[in-house]
């Protein structure tokens, strides 16, 4: 019988990168590579053998989607923001098993839902960015999910979370949930992106993302999912905060009571909230 081992809410905004290379940004984002470091670290203390990505980078418009290639190789560069990442270089380990049982689970619960092993599909920074900090030595095989989910239910979401936690269940080994993607996501205008990489667009988004964040440090998820299409309605939840309802659907949805644990505390970046944060499992 499978485990699911840990499970957390992460960044990957493309800053990170940035914040590696010399100039007026070098180390600007070092405590959120920190972050996904230390969740790296204790992935390995917990043994874990896979890592699947809720990522809000991959957008589809019909059905749930499963990237599990045998492997991910190649050169990235950012159509959306060629100036912050560019030639990136990568190689991951895939896991077509767990991919396939995970759409499995998912069709048994009426959610459309798809497993891929093509290798000409490419994973999205939503994926490759905690990758690059977490997995530089290919040690976990990875599963990317769609998470920009375009014409898609929040319950739906919760239902195909409900099916990775099975699928888990269901694998023999030791796996990881991640939902990559950010809290509050208004986006900064153009004119002031430049000197606005470091703040909120809103003061309102700011507020609401701190809420949330005492609300999960005291574990009150019934009230979070009773407010969440609101949230990610109101606050531009990136994906429309898809991936947290998959990290939730795996957890136990309004019944979990986990404390969640801050790792990166949260951070605004262009306009968005960001943080790295474990749920207990």
């Amino acid at each position: 019988m499978g485990k699911l081992a840990l499970a957390a809410k992460i960044t990957h905004v493309p800053s990170m990168y940035l914040s590696e290379l010399p100039g007026p940004n070098q180390g600007c984002r070092d405590a959120a590579i920190n972050g996904h470091k230390e969740i790296a670290r204790r992935c390995r203390e917990l043994g874990v053998d896979t890592i699947v990505v809720f990522d809000t980078h991959w957008l589809v418009n019909s059905a749930y989607h499963i990237n599990c290639g045998e492997r991910f190789e190649g050169v990235y560069t950012s159509n959306e923001l060629p100036h912050f990442i560019r030639d990136m270089k990568f190689s991951y380990p895939g896991n077509p098993i767990l991919g396939e049982l995970i759409a499995n689970e998912a069709i048994a619960r009426k959610v459309r839902a798809k497993a891929h092993n093509i290798p000409s599909l490419e994973l999205e920074y939503g994926t490759l960015v905690p990758m690059r900090y977490m997995n530089e030595d290919q040690h976990f095989k990875v599963v990317s999910v769609a998470g920009w989910c375009q014409a898609h239910e929040l319950e739906d979401s919760r239902k195909f979370g409900e099916a990775v936690k099975a699928a888990i269940e269901a694998y023999d080994g030791t796996v990881a949930i991640f939902a990559s993607g950010s809290l509050s996501h208004t986006f900064i205008d153009d004119r002031l992106a430049e000197g606005g990489m470091f703040r909120y667009t809103r003061e309102f988004d700011r507020q609401v993302d701190m809420h949330v964040v005492e609300m999960w440090k005291q574990g009150r998820f019934a009230e979070f999912c009773a407010m969440l299409p609101e949230y990610a309605t109101y606050c531009n939840g990136e994906g429309k905060m898809h991936d947290t309802a998959m990290l939730l659907g795996a957890l136990g949805w309004d019944q979990y009571q986990g404390e969640v644990e801050i790792i990166t505390e949260l951070f605004p970046s262009s306009g968005t909230g960001q943080l790295n944060a474990i749920f207990p499992i």
